[in-house]
């Protein structure tokens, strides 16, 4: 077994293709399958199973690729500890954001970033956090920006800030003139959420359980759509406070704050335990922390 072959079974998990993960590892296809296929030979199980359309791991082929990352991880690590005094600040880092938060912190995050880290540019990746809990396992993002609860073997997290939802209508509509909203009354309303492939709906639901019982809620893909099909008049909606700041602010719209107890949501940083670059992660912790903004509490 060689550090090559841990690393083409790895390419080849997150890839799901041969030919894309040979081109990866700069090796050629029979190559890289020859190798993986003398591993298989050398362990005596199957890693994958070889469909017509696509590669899946099988069941051990799972656990031995979880045990190779951090395998991997573990040797960078090594070399990290070789290279005495290197600088984990120079370099990019790739990281994963939920889509509720990605266009609303990263414009606030990145000048802040640039400052206190400037030779460590961002590699983002914007995804579901179902998506990114398997890309963070598999060593496709360093880090990721994630709502709680996120709890995973093998993953550390440091909470970040708290942030409280607001409702959102049309300028015209009776509710606009309000000064706060219960969330028990959105039942009554037409109210526009993300698809449940989304974390920030759950958690819309779990504010206002009336919604799933007696609500009609409809469906959009993203924050920003949702927004356009409010001003449009066609129902209310709810939006975690960054995506309702000034710089979102439309004539077309209004922003009501909920009643007592507002709900929020805790946003939180999470990394791979075995990830070599901790100052990194101190870093980027450190930047949001920094952010100042009326959406962002600190947590207590």
């Amino acid at each position: 077994m060689t550090l090559n072959e841990l690393r083409y079974i790895v390419a080849v998990a997150r890839e799901r293709n041969f030919r894309r993960a040979a081109e990866r590892c700069f090796v050629s296809q029979p190559a890289l399958s020859l190798a993986i296929q003398k591993l298989e030979e050398e362990l005596g199980v199957q890693l994958f199973e070889r469909r017509k359309t696509d590669i899946a791991l099988t069941g051990v082929g799972e656990q031995i690729v979880e045990q190779a990352i951090r395998v991997l991880d573990d040797v960078a690590k090594i070399k990290e500890m070789a290279r005495q005094g290197a600088d984990q600040l120079v370099g990019s880092i790739r990281l994963g954001v939920i889509y509720t938060v990605g266009p609303y912190l990263l414009p606030e995050l990145i000048p802040v970033l640039r400052d206190k880290a400037p030779e460590m540019p961002l590699d983002v990746e914007e995804n579901t956090t179902a998506s990114l809990e398997t890309q963070l396992r598999n060593g496709v993002v360093d880090a990721a920006v994630i709502a709680l609860p996120f709890d995973l073997p093998g993953i550390a997290t440091v909470e970040l800030y708290d942030e409280p939802f607001v409702v959102v209508v049309p300028a015209d509509h009776r509710w606009a003139d309000k000064t706060s909203i219960g969330a028990a009354d959105l039942a009554g309303e037409k109210v526009l959420l993300l698809n449940s492939g989304h974390c920030f709906s759950n958690q819309v639901v779990e504010a206002c359980p009336e919604l799933s019982r007696k609500g009609e809620v409809l469906q959009g893909n993203s924050l920003e759509t949702i927004r356009n099909m409010v001003a449009s008049g066609l129902g209310i909606t709810v939006l975690p406070c960054s995506a309702a700041s000034e710089r979102y602010r439309n004539p077309l719209l209004r922003m009501i704050p909920f009643d007592a107890p507002v709900p929020t949501r805790r946003i939180a940083l999470a990394w791979r335990k075995s990830f070599v670059r901790n100052s990194a992660i101190t870093a980027l912790a450190d930047a949001v922390k920094t952010i100042k903004s009326d959406c962002f509490s600190p947590v207590l």
